[in-house]
C-alpha cells in the first residue's frame, strides 16, 4: 500500500528532445535529496521527425538502445520509486504510442508524456529546491530542444504563471543553420523569430515583473560555461554583453564545425547555434541584463514530486480538489461515490489485477464526476470529460489525464467504448474495469440519500459483476432494480455481464 512506502532511493528519467537523462538519488532528512549516480546520452530525438511528424526508426533506435541502458541501472528499484517522462518531441510525435510501447519495455517501466504547462511545473519545483528559493519573485527559463518553458513564481510554490512555448535548439538548428552556416543574417532571423514567438506573452511576463532571472537545462549551462571561459562574465551567471559577444564570435566562426570553444561539447556543437539564438530572443523581449544558471531542473522536480507522491503530499489531491471547488461538485455526494467506489474495487483488485494508482483514478474520477453540471445538465458527462481532457492539469501526465477523462465520460449511459482506442493499450482494460466500479458505485448513489447503503455482497470475476443484496431491500428500492437491469444492458456492449440477486 501507498501508506506502506518509505522513500530510500529513487530514479527520475527525462526523455528529453535533444538528450536523455538519468537521476538517482537517496532521500535524507527531511526529504532533502543525495545524488547517487546521474547518466546522460544525447539522443536527439526531435531531429528524427521527419516530415510527417513520425520518429524515423533510426532515431528511436538510438532512442531504445538508450533506454536499455538507463533500465540496467533501475533493476533494483521498485517501480513506485521511478518516473519517467517524455516532453515536447513526444508530445509532437505521430507516432508516439507506437515508440512509447517498445520504449517502456526497453526501459523496463512505463513512460508517460507530460504537457508542457506540467513540464514547466516539474522545472521550477527542480530549479527551487536546488537554488533554495526564499519568497522573491523569479523567472525561470529552461530551453529545450523543441520547447522552451518560462516560469515565473516565488519561493517553493509550483510557479503562479507557466508558458511552453514551441522553440528549442534542435528546431532552430535545422530551421535557421540547416547548412551549419553562422552567419549575421541567420542569426537575426533566428532572434527575431523567438521574439515573434513571445509576442503573445511579453506583455504578461513583464507586468507580473520579477527580481532575478534563472536558467536551466543543457542550453543554458553551456553558454554559461562557454562566457565564463572566455572571460566575459563570471561563472554561473550570464549577462546580456557576454550573450551578444558570444554571439558576434559565432558569427566570426562561420560554420558550426569552426565552433571551437571551451566548455562546448562536439556533440552539442550542432544544436547550439539554435538554442544561442533563441536564448538572445529572450533577453531582448524580456529586457534581460542578467541570468544566473541552475543545475536543478526537470528531472530533480520529478523526484521531488515523486516524494510527495510516496509522502502523501500528491499535488494531483489539490488539483482534483480545486477543479472539485471550481466546479462546484456536491462535496458530501461525490464522497459517498467515491467510497463505495473504493469498497467495490477492494472486492475487485485481486483478480482484475488493479493497484493503488488505479484506486487514485477511481477516486478522482468519482470525486469529479459531476463537475460537467457547472455547464450544462444535458450531457454533463461529456462536458467534464472535455474538461478534464484539456485543460491544465498540475501533477498529471497526458495519459492520467485521459484516464480521468475517460472515467467521467463513461459514468452513465452508453458506454464509450471507442474512445478506449484513444488510450494507450496498456491503460485499456484497467480503465474498463474501473469504469465499471464508477458507473455501479454512481448507480448505487443515485438517490444522493445520506442514508448508509446495505450491506452488498460484491464479486468480479474475469468478464462478471455479481451484485447480491439483502433479501427484501430490491423489493423496497424498485429505481434502484431498473437502474441496474438497465446497467446490465449497457455493460454487456463491452463484454461484461451483470448479475444481481
Amino acid at each position: 500500500m501507498l501508506s506502506q512506502r518509505h522513500p530510500d532511493t529513487l530514479a527520475a528519467i527525462d526523455l528529453g528532445s535533444n538528450s536523455f537523462h538519468m537521476i538517482i538519488a537517496r532521500v535524507v532528512r527531511e526529504g532533502q535529496l543525495q545524488v547517487l549516480d546521474r547518466l546522460r546520452e544525447m539522443v536527439q530525438l526531435a531531429a528524427g521527425l521527419d516530415e510527417a511528424g513520425c520518429l524515423s526508426e533510426t532515431a528511436q533506435e538510438r532512442a531504445l538502445n538508450c533506454l536499455a541502458r538507463f533500465g540496467q541501472r533501475l533493476r533494483h528499484l521498485p517501480p513506485w520509486a521511478i518516473r519517467a517522462v517524455g516532453t515536447n518531441t513526444l508530445r509532437q510525435a505521430n507516432n508516439a504510442d507506437e515508440f512509447l510501447k517498445r520504449a517502456s519495455a526497453a526501459l523496463g517501466h512505463p513512460i508517460e508524456v507530460i504537457a508542457g504547462d506540467e513540464e514547466a511545473r516539474l522545472i521550477y519545483l527542480g530549479v527551487s529546491h536546488a537554488l533554495d528559493f526564499d519568497n522573491a519573485r523569479r523567472l525561470v527559463v529552461d530551453i529545450g530542444g523543441g520547447s522552451t518553458e518560462f516560469i515565473i513564481g516565488e519561493g517553493a510554490e509550483e510557479g503562479r504563471y507557466r508558458q511552453s512555448i514551441e522553440m528549442g535548439c534542435i528546431r532552430y538548428s535545422r530551421c535557421f543553420f540547416p547548412q551549419g552556416e553562422l552567419n549575421k543574417a541567420a542569426m537575426r532571423q533566428a532572434e527575431i523569430a523567438a521574439r515573434t514567438m513571445l509576442q503573445d506573452f511579453e506583455q504578461s511576463f513583464r507586468h507580473l515583473g520579477w527580481e532575478e532571472a534563472i536558467g536551466a537545462s543543457g542550453t543554458i549551462r553551456t553558454v554559461a560555461r562557454v562566457v565564463a571561459a572566455q572571460g566575459w562574465c563570471g561563472s554561473g551567471t550570464i549577462t546580456a554583453t557576454s550573450l551578444k559577444a558570444l554571439v558576434n564570435r559565432m558569427i566570426e566562426a562561420g560554420h558550426i564545425k569552426r565552433l571551437k570553444f571551451e566548455g562546448l561539447s562536439a556533440e552539442r556543437g550542432p544544436v547550439f547555434p539554435g538554442g544561442v539564438a533563441v536564448l538572445k530572443g529572450i533577453f531582448e523581449s524580456l529586457g534581460i541584463e542578467r541570468m544566473m544558471v541552475s543545475d536543478g531542473a526537470l528531472r530533480e522536480g520529478l523526484l521531488y514530486d515523486l516524494i510527495g507522491r510516496i509522502c502523501h503530499e500528491d499535488v494531483r489531491d489539490r488539483t482534483v480538489a480545486d477543479l472539485a471547488q471550481r466546479y462546484h461538485v456536491d462535496q458530501f455526494h461525490a464522497c459517498r461515490v467515491k467510497n463505495t467506489a473504493l469498497a467495490l474495487l477492494e472486492a475487485a483488485a485481486s483478480l482484475w489485477e488493479l493497484e493503488e494508482e488505479h484506486a487514485l483514478s477511481l477516486a478522482w474520477g468519482a470525486i469529479l464526476h459531476e463537475a460537467g453540471l457547472a455547464l450544462s445538465h444535458s450531457q454533463y458527462h461529456k462536458h467534464g470529460a472535455y474538461l478534464l481532457a484539456y485543460g491544465d492539469l498540475p501533477g498529471f501526465s497526458q495519459q492520467e489525464q485521459q484516464v480521468l477523462a475517460f472515467l467521467v465520460r463513461g459514468h452513465r449511459r452508453k458506454l464509450p467504448i471507442a474512445k478506449l482506442d484513444l488510450l494507450p493499450e496498456d491503460l485499456r482494460q484497467p480503465t474498463l474495469r474501473l469504469c465499471l466500479l464508477l458507473r455501479l458505485a454512481v448507480l448505487l448513489n443515485r438517490n444522493r440519500s445520506p442514508v448508509v447503503l446495505p450491506p452488498l455482497t460484491f464479486k468480479a470475476e474475469k468478464n462478471t459483476l455479481k451484485l447480491r443484496f439483502p433479501d427484501g431491500w430490491l423489493l423496497q428500492h424498485p429505481l434502484t432494480e431498473a437502474d441496474l437491469v438497465q446497467e446490465a444492458t449497457y455493460i454487456k456492449a463491452a463484454g461484461y455481464r451483470l448479475k444481481i440477486k
